[in-house]
């Protein structure tokens, strides 16, 4: 048994991995914005599994915050063995008349706050000679689905990166790569998915165990289900201009509607509410 450091735990695959995680009867650090939520999910966790659930409260648009989370990645008492970086946000807007303010945050949370906390943690594990990092991206990584997509494609770059740095130390670096799941993450960012078909839908059980596994295994790119294995290869053999038809076809379906200026201003304030990270 060991510590587990999970951010954005306080809902959807992060929940999910604070869950399986305990349950497996690993400690559990939980990092995400809402206290009030970690407090009672650390609760639930302690007298369902007998495990050790400490709460951190942090916003990683913080740079401070994110320092404090580097400093629990880096501390000898009760080292953290895995860390899993799942916090993220559906951004939900076109990037030409955006909130600029909206898209840093997806880039602080999404993409620094990955990178700052992989490497705090993948110092201290190198030390130790043993730990594992997981990271979040998501199949969007490999099409054109505006800076979302850029973001996971970094996050997937870099995990195969520091997979590569890291052979031979004891320390593992993983990155799955789920396709549409059944989460708060949608219904939270606002965003319209009824087009989609239940086929191309995933269970978070599923998606956090196989990712789980994966890293047992020492696997570097994890992609749950068969179906979404089969779409990704399919993805990477495309003309780039069929992967941007893809992209196109996707913010017609979630984002119909150009807004106003005033528009894009409120559905801002509201996003802000729905972060899960």
């Amino acid at each position: 048994m060991g510590t587990a450091l999970v951010t954005g735990a306080s809902a959807g695959l992060g929940l999910e991995f604070a869950w399986q995680l305990a349950t497996a009867r690993h400690d559990v650090v939980l990092v995400a914005r809402d206290e009030q939520r970690l407090t009672r999910l650390a609760r639930q966790l302690e007298a369902a599994a007998g495990v050790h659930a400490e709460v951190l409260v942090a916003d990683l648009t913080d740079r401070a915050d994110v320092e404090r989370v580097a400093d629990r990645l880096r501390a000898t008492e009760r080292p953290v063995g895995l860390l899993v970086n799942n916090a993220g946000f559906g951004i939900h807007q076109r990037f030409v008349g955006g909130d600029v303010r909206r898209e840093e945050e997806g880039l602080d949370v999404m993409v620094r706050a990955v990178m700052v906390l992989s490497h705090a943690a993948a110092g201290a594990m190198v030390e130790r000679g043993r730990g594992a990092i997981l990271n979040v991206a998501s199949v969007a990584a490999l099409l054109a689905s505006g800076t979302y997509s850029a973001h996971k494609a970094w996050v997937r770059s870099f995990t195969e990166g520091l997979a590569v740095e890291l052979e031979g130390t004891g320390v593992t670096a993983t990155v799955v790569c789920p396709g549409f799941t059944h989460t708060e993450f949608h219904a939270r960012g606002d965003i319209d998915t009824s087009a989609y078909p239940e086929v191309a839908w995933l269970d978070p059980e599923d998606v956090v165990a196989t990712a789980l596994a994966d890293v047992r295994r020492g696997v570097v790119i994890s992609t749950p289900s068969l179906r979404y294995k089969a779409t990704s290869a399919l993805v990477r053999v495309l003309p780039r201009s069929a992967v941007r038809a893809i992209g196109r076809y996707r913010k017609g379906v979630e984002l119909p509607d150009e807004p106003t200026a005033a528009e894009a201003v409120d559905q801002a304030a509201d996003q802000d509410g729905a972060r899960t990270d």
